[in-house]
């Protein structure tokens, strides 16, 4: 079972590139996946029957007890049927479905075979976390498959309408999981079922589990967005909206109810909302003219139905349940699939433009027959077993007085009356010959295209035969629950599934409902029903777009009033609310412990009056990159803190965050007016002294408290044997970062990738790159591999030494003549020529000594980021793609994929992410020599540090040049 799911996550990678060669044929072989995982369930069927229920298990996160475990038990074996012999089915069935076809195929049958495999799990999985996470997974997919139209702004909304309520749904489900698991101790659903905790924490939960099903079922409140997923091409809606999708939530209800049927709410919500779900979408199945929607609410409807039966939480109703969960998916996915063929044939779907069908396509229509049949409850079909059985487990409910029984009896037959009348509007609507409707002319589809519809009515009415040996299959599910509601007297035999059972009141009842359903089309025909208006004045879907409506209202509301633009402002509300936070935590502690010393070092006492007093002068400064510059001089004083201290390597990158921070203020200044409040003066200056003042105090006192705070020794004085026992380093803080806090470095450098991508998303304007490297013919001829020539200077730019040109003067910047003569430093450029190599050298230095001495990848990539910073300073934006002739986001997406291969390369062998492993061995001359691969992960952290660096100089430097050089009416485009 762990390898079929496995496949089904490899298998669509391959298939848009197989779709690419050969069309739709394609689905062939996507078909072939579900078809084995459906003979794999077939072959195991005597294992589950026998007790020996098949259980795999892969340990996937120990620390939390989560695994990847699949157990195949009845249930789980239903429903493995549904989704990979449906799935198989609707596969070969979109093969003529999209014949012709190739837009957008390739990626829809990689989702749909994905969706299968995510269903194909979540039915399967014994981890409840693990289900959450399939759960979700479908929704996901879903969206894409219901989405698929995507240049039809019906197909956008009807996706994003059910990506919103399901994910809704599974939001909440997730509170009631993590609040189940904490209660059982376990996220083994087999266990939680063996043995239910119970509480009212556990009743809060199963409430929530409740919610979430009730949401991806399409139940009341709920069942809005089922209509509207029929956006979705055809076999979406066999398939997701008949046969597995809307089945998860049903699903759940099952599987939760031999442990939880008896939860006092449990019952009257179930079966409340599902008769009147079941009555809902009856009635306006009614109302419908297109053949899609009809089924669509007839789906709704139908899962009403399966929560009422699969809800109540007595043997012999949910013997019915699993019999309707079965015959449902036949005849609904049939039905579903008949409608794709009408539709791709004739390009309508309206019953009132189709006529004289049934004589045209009379093996098409017999298939629809049978499943109409199967729907409705007409004998010999499976629908009338497992009808029957649901109206007999009813009646006896009823009748000895259980209150819900009486409900649950006469919604269902009520609500089975109005399926016979929808279904007969159905047949009427799509296969009549209508008097008053020319004769539609059909187009004999491929007999591939109807192979599908035509087998699964088949197996709807087979199994009806075949009803003894459904009920071995089903009835070991049932026998866990009890034989009756609790103060009903059990039936003295067992109820079983059966083609005929006599003369019973059911069947009576059943024949009535047939009677019923007929008289109510007769008068739908009658009164026009579709044409009159809606009995209420709004409809579920009205109250989502109202909710909206009301969400954007708000948002933009809250916007308007807190997102006005005004740095301090957003800056005094966090500092507000640190201060009345903390103030909070602070002064609501009982005790307040101190343990202060004046002075560590002398140098403390130079170093911190000279920090207190630049901060002063940066308050009181009215030029902004004075302040800028005050501001530093408190970072430096930090730097010889850190140096005083013992933290060389704290001091070291301290020092260059210093540096390239001031150069990122001194680029972002240059744009902005010198003085401060030149346009926009400062407003409520005590206020903002007091909040600075308040902020200030607040963290003295945190520090003050936090120093006496401690009462165990700190687990950093493990660090340095840990450092050199498990990174093999001497450096603390280097190891820490690329072995020790892996996990937490990897998550920084996705932090600095966003923050480069967001600098340069606010000043490119349609394209992050950089071309002056590309266009620029000095760069070409300065970094050609093997025809380098030297370059000369002329009255015209920079170019390459002719040949016989022997005492040329050679430029000592590629780019340095392109910059103005005013701003051009012939001292600067002399000094960058000898300087810049160096420093790239210091920086693979720093790079690879980082392990055992001070540095590391992030220093050593802000030291070669300063060597940008040093060409650009010098030779302006040309200099600097001639010295970095590459893309940023390159170096950004090197490194970070570098990274992430080293914590996934040591899965593969077994190991630990991110484990680090040593190689040493001896040299002549060179001696013991040892290399630890998280070195190679610090590679990864000096190339995105690199990257960010060139990423802001070529947005907030070369990109700023290049726009503030335009004339003033010229449009701004990326060069």
């Amino acid at each position: 079972m762990l390898i079929f799911l496995g496949a089904f996550a490899a298998v669509p990678l391959l298939l848009p590139w197989l779709v690419s060669r050969i069309g739709a044929r394609a689905f062939y072989v996507a078909a072939a996946l579900p078809a084995l995982a459906f003979a794999h369930a077939i072959v195991a069927a005597p294992s589950v029957f026998g007790g020996d229920i098949p259980f795999e298990e892969y340990r996937w996160i120990p620390a939390i007890n989560v695994s990847l475990s699949m157990r195949m038990d009845v249930l789980g074996w239903l429903l493995t049927l549904v989704v990979t012999g449906v799935g198989a089915l609707v596969m070969l069935y979109c093969r003529w479905y999209f014949r012709g076809k190739t837009a957008g195929v390739g990626q829809f049958s990689a989702v749909l075979l994905g969706f299968a495999g995510a269903m194909y799990g979540l039915v399967l999985t014994d981890d409840i976390v693990v289900l959450v996470m399939l759960w979700e997974v479908t929704s996901v997919l879903s969206y894409l498959l219901i989405g698929y139209y995507h240049g039809r702004a019906s197909s956008r909304r009807a996706a994003l309408q059910a990506l919103l309520v399901t994910t809704l749904g599974g939001l909440v489900m997730l509170i009631g999981v993590v609040l189940m698991v904490v209660q059982a101790g376990t996220s083994s659903l087999s266990a939680i079922l063996a043995d239910p905790p119970v509480g009212t924490v556990v009743d809060i939960a199963v409430l929530l589990l409740l919610i979430g099903a009730l949401s991806k079922s399409a139940i009341f409140p709920f069942h809005f967005w089922l209509p509207g997923a029929m956006a979705a091409p055809t076999p979406v809606s066999a398939y997701l909206h008949a046969a597995a999708m809307v089945k998860a939530g049903i699903y759940l209800i099952a599987r939760l109810a031999p442990g939880f049927a008896e939860t006092p709410f449990w019952r009257p919500t179930l079966i409340a909302l599902g008769v009147f779900t079941m009555l809902l979408g009856g009635f306006q199945a009614l109302r419908e003219r297109d053949l899609k929607r009809i089924l669509a609410f007839g789906t709704v409807s139908q899962l009403g139905f399966l929560t009422v039966m699969l809800g109540y939480g007595t043997r012999d109703a949910a013997l019915a349940g699993v019999a309707l969960l079965l015959s449902h998916a036949l005849f609904k996915s049939c039905l579903f699939l008949v409608v794709g063929v009408i539709d791709r044939q004739l390009n309508t779907r309206d019953i009132g433009q189709l006529s004289g069908l049934g004589r045209q396509a009379p093996v098409m229509a017999t298939a629809s027959f049978i499943a109409i049949f199967s729907m409705a409850g007409v004998i010999p079909t499976l629908g009338f077993v497992a009808k029957e059985t649901a109206l007999t487990a009813l009646l006896h409910e009823a009748e000895a007085g259980a209150p819900w029984g009486l409900v649950a009896l006469f919604g269902v037959v009520l609500g089975s009356a109005l399926t016979a009348a929808y279904g007969i509007r159905f047949l009427w609507g799509a296969y009549w010959t209508k008097r008053d409707v020319e004769t539609t002319d059909w187009p004999d589809p491929p007999i591939g295209f109807l192979s599908a519809p035509v087998l699964l009515a088949a197996a709807s009415l087979a199994l009806g035969f075949l009803a003894p040996i459904v009920d071995h299959w089903l009835a070991p599910y049932a026998d866990g629950l009890p034989e009756a509601t609790a103060g009903v007297e059990a039936p003295e035999y067992p109820y079983h599934l059966a083609l005929w059972h006599g003369l019973e009141p059911a069947l009576f009842i059943s024949l009535g409902t047939l009677a019923l359903g007929a008289g109510i089309f007769w008068l739908v025909r009658k009164t026009q029903l579709h044409k009159r208006p809606r009995v209420l004045p709004f409809t579920a879907n009205d109250v989502y777009n109202a909710t909206l409506r009301g969400v954007d209202f708000t948002s933009e509301w809250v916007t308007a009033r807190f997102q006005r633009g005004s740095l301090p402002f957003y800056v005094g509300t966090i500092f507000i609310v640190l201060v009345v936070a903390e103030g909070t935590a602070l002064f609501a502690s009982a005790e307040w412990r101190a343990q202060l010393d004046a002075w560590h070092t002398p140098t403390q006492l130079i170093a911190a009056p000279l920090m207190i007093a630049a901060g002063i002068l940066a308050v009181r400064a009215r030029k902004r990159y004075t302040g800028v510059a005050l501001v530093s001089v408190t970072g430096l004083g930090l730097v010889v803190l850190f140096a005083t201290s013992g933290a060389p390597d704290l001091a070291l990158t301290q020092i260059l965050v210093e540096t390239v921070t001031l150069v990122v203020f001194a680029l972002v200044l240059r744009r902005l007016p010198a003085r401060m409040g030149e346009q926009n003066a400062s407003v409520a200056p005590l206020a903002r002294a007091v909040l600075g003042a308040g902020v200030g105090l607040t963290m003295a006192l945190v520090a003050i408290v936090a120093t006496g705070a401690r009462q165990d020794a700190p687990i950093s004085l493990e660090w340095p044997p840990l450092a050199y026992e498990i990174g093999h380093g001497r450096n603390v803080v280097n190891v820490a970062l690329v072995d020790l806090r892996g996990w937490d470095t990897m998550g920084e450098l996705s932090v600095l990738v966003l923050a480069a991508t967001g600098v340069a998303s606010l000043v490119f304007i349609t394209d992050r790159s950089d071309n002056l490297a590309r266009r620029s013919g000095t760069a070409r001829a300065r970094v050609g591999l093997g025809r380098r020539r030297p370059l000369v200077e002329t009255d015209s730019g920079v170019r390459a030494q002719r040949v016989g040109e022997t005492d040329a003067p050679r430029a000592w910047l590629v780019s340095g003549a392109k910059v103005q003569p005013e701003n051009r430093s012939i001292l600067l450029e002399i000094i960058i020529r000898v300087l810049f190599h160096s420093v790239m050298v210091m920086s693979l230095y720093l790079l690879f000594a980082g392990h055992n001495l001070p540095g590391g990848g992030f220093a050593g990539g802000l030291v070669a980021g300063l060597g940008l910073v040093m060409r650009y300073i010098a030779g302006g934006r040309w200099e600097l793609g001639a010295a970095a002739p590459t893309d940023a986001g390159r170096l950004l997406g090197a490194g970070m994929a570098i990274a992430v291969l080293c914590a996934m390369v040591p899965m593969f062998f077994g190991f630990a992410p991110l484990q680090s492993f040593t190689f040493e061995g001896e040299l002549p001359l060179i001696g013991h020599w040892e290399f630890v691969t998280s070195t190679i992960f610090d590679v990864g952290v000096y190339l995105v540090v690199i990257g960010l660096v060139l990423d802001v100089l070529r947005s907030l430097g070369a990109e700023v040049d290049r726009q503030s050089q335009l004339p003033e009416d010229a449009e701004v485009k990326t060069p």
